[in-house]
Parts: structure tokens; sequence; C-alpha cells
């Protein structure tokens, strides 16, 4: 096992654009650190450095206490997962399994005690002579996992390896991978776009964007408090709901409460409590997350949106919500469930809004 540190680890390519800006981090020793960001952010490249399979173009990355800059990907200890699963079609998963160990001239019996030993970790016992074709997409990702577990590397890397599965394998390799790294310990870092795959995986979460990280935390501290606009809405499904206006004071003065004024036909009632006073009358996106929408009667309403479209899912309702020009989610307990045409009142609780600078999308405290 090791840790890997990015000291102002920097990708630029030929034509100029930055793959990664400048990453500074550690992957603690052990630890299951997810990179999560959209499409082409830079964290698929940012793994693919730390295998040697993309070059640095400055900075200074080490593993294990060691830098690695220039060091071959056969020799810096790692193994990778791939998303295409990336199997042999002519070999049995028994072979599979054994192929790296027989490049490195591992002794035979030492490579039947460690395919054995995967293949009772990841349940393939039963299909050990079969190919790759007569395996399920579940079956398939398992086999690259233990092609990568009887290396027995320093450190793992997955690059978004559950993305050609359907919805309930992917589910259930999520628990087969937190389970394996449970059992082994070792230092790991998955790549995902799926912030689902992130928050349930993730010890920490790198959110990455356009190159840059945006954030690192554990996943609870990511989610209720983001640093910044991005983060918040990249996280959360439904994602959380924004809208830009003016906050103002009430009539009442000082002791009264606060109105958030989007435009002529919203304004939003945000109760007592205390926020800066240098925020009278300035303009500031507002954040709700779609669980924080609290119905309540008419009299107490902050807000009494049209409802559109009612998606159940069970033991939550997704509730789509219009209000003049403005989109809205609730997410509602499924015990009284609103019909589209009638209109929901809701209240705001202010201390599940989150505040964001309209200029940098930094996330005010108050």
């Amino acid at each position: 096992m090791a840790n890997v540190r990015f000291d102002a680890v920097r990708k630029v390519y030929p034509n100029g654009h930055v793959g990664v800006a400048g990453a500074s981090f550690d992957v603690a020793d052990g630890e299951l650190l997810v990179l999560v960001g959209p499409s082409g952010c830079g964290k698929s490249t940012l793994l693919r450095m730390v295998a040697g399979l993309e070059a640095i173009t400055s900075g200074t990355l080490s593993i294990g206490g060691r830098v690695v800059n220039d060091v071959a990907p056969k020799d810096r200890d790692i193994a990778m997962v791939f998303q295409s699963y990336a199997l042999y079609p002519h070999m049995s998963v028994a072979e599979n399994l054994a192929f790296g160990l027989k490049l490195r001239g591992q002794p035979k019996a030492e490579i039947a005690a460690r395919v054995a030993e995967a293949a009772q970790m990841l349940e393939l016992g039963a299909v050990l002579d079969r190919k790759p074709g007569q395996l399920s997409g579940g079956q398939r990702q398992r086999v690259a996992l233990g092609r990568a577990l009887v290396r027995q590397p320093q450190v793992f890397l997955l690059d978004e390896p559950l993305s050609n599965l359907d919805a309930k394998l992917r589910s259930g390799m999520r628990v087969e991978i937190a389970r394996l790294h449970r059992k082994l310990g070792t230092t790991m870092i998955y790549v995902t776009h799926d912030q689902i795959e992130a928050m349930t995986l993730g010890q920490r979460i790198v959110v990455f964007r356009d190159g840059e990280i945006q954030q690192i935390d554990t996943p609870m501290a990511l989610y209720e408090q983001p640093d910044n606009l991005f983060v918040a809405t990249f996280l959360g499904s439904p994602a959380m709901n924004v809208l830009r206006g003016t906050l103002q004071r009430d009539a009442a003065g000082e002791g009264g409460g606060w109105r958030f004024v989007v435009d002529d036909g919203l304004s939003l009632a945000l109760g007592a409590a205390p926020l800066p006073g240098d925020w009278h009358g300035r303009t500031l996106d507002l954040g709700i997350r779609p669980e924080h929408l609290q119905p309540t009667g008419h009299g107490d309403a902050a807000l009494s949106p049209l409802v559109e479209v009612v998606e159940p899912v069970g033991s939550e309702v997704f509730v789509n919500l219009r209000i003049g020009d403005h989109a809205l989610v609730a997410r509602l307990p499924p015990e009284r469930v609103p019909v589209p045409g009638e209109t929901l009142p809701l209240r705001i609780p202010v201390e599940r809004v989150h505040f964001f600078d309209i200029d940098t999308g930094t996330r005010l405290a108050h």
C-alpha cells in the first residue's frame, strides 16, 4: 500500500489545451478517493498520469514517497481497471486472471494461489473455465477487477469501471467495490462522472471542472457545504434549485424578516433568521435543495407554484413545479402525492438556503 501525492501536477497538450491545471492534493495510504466531474473535465487525464499513460507537463507525482514522473508504467506498481474491461476474448477467465502474473515470471504455484484467492473473493469460481463472451457484463467487470487484484499492487486505478453496466448491475458492483476496498485496505483512485457513484463510494471526493479542482472533501461535506455553485448543482439528484434575485429586508426593519425578490412575479419570504446586514439590496443566486422545500399552509407559504409533472419513485416523489418563468423541483414524501394543475404552497427554511456570489459563484457564509 502507498499514498499518492500530486504537487502542482499539470497537463498541457501541444495545441495549448490545458487538461489538468495544477492539481495539488494527497491520497492517503489505504484511502478510496473518487475523482468526479462532467465529461472532458480532466479527471481521466489525471488518472492516466498516475498510470504513466499520459506524460506530465510540469509538477511532481509521487507514489509511496517515490517520484514517478519518468518511471515506466510497468514499474510503478499500480493496476488499472478500464471502462471497456479489456479482457482477452480467446482466454478463459482463469487465463485472463493469470496473464499479467505469467508475464512477470511468477511461479506457477504462486499464480494458482492468487487466482484462486481472487476468484473466491469475487465469486468467480464457477466460471473460471469460461471465455469472456460467455459471461454477463457484471461477471466480465469482476474478472477485470480480479485481474488487477491478483497483481497485489500498491495502488488501484479505476477509470469509469461501471459505466457499461445497467442500473441494477451498477448498484451491485458499487457494493462489491466498497466491500473489496474494506477487505484489502488498498489505496484506490476511482474516476466517474456519476455523482451517485462518487457519493456512495468515496471516502473523499475531488470535484473537477475544466481541468481545475473545485473542492475536495467528504461526500456529506460537499453536499451540505459546497464551496461554489458548480459543486452545489453538480452533486445531488434532482439538482439544487437556483434562483437569481435581490435580498431585501421586510418593512419591519432590523428585527423583521428577509425577502428574496426574483422579479415582479416572484418574491420569496425567508423569515427572520439573521443574515449579514450588508447583504440588503445585494443581487445573489439563491440555492435550495429539492428536499428542503417544505409543503405548508397557504398562509405560511413562501411561494405557491403550479404542479406540472409528478414523478413517483416509490419512497419519495419528485414534483416538477413552475411559478412564472421559473422551474423548480421539490422532493417530497409519498404520503400525499400532488396532481398536475394544482397549486402547492411551499415554505423555504432560510437555514437551508445557500447564497452564491453572482460573479464568482462562491458560496457566501451566513
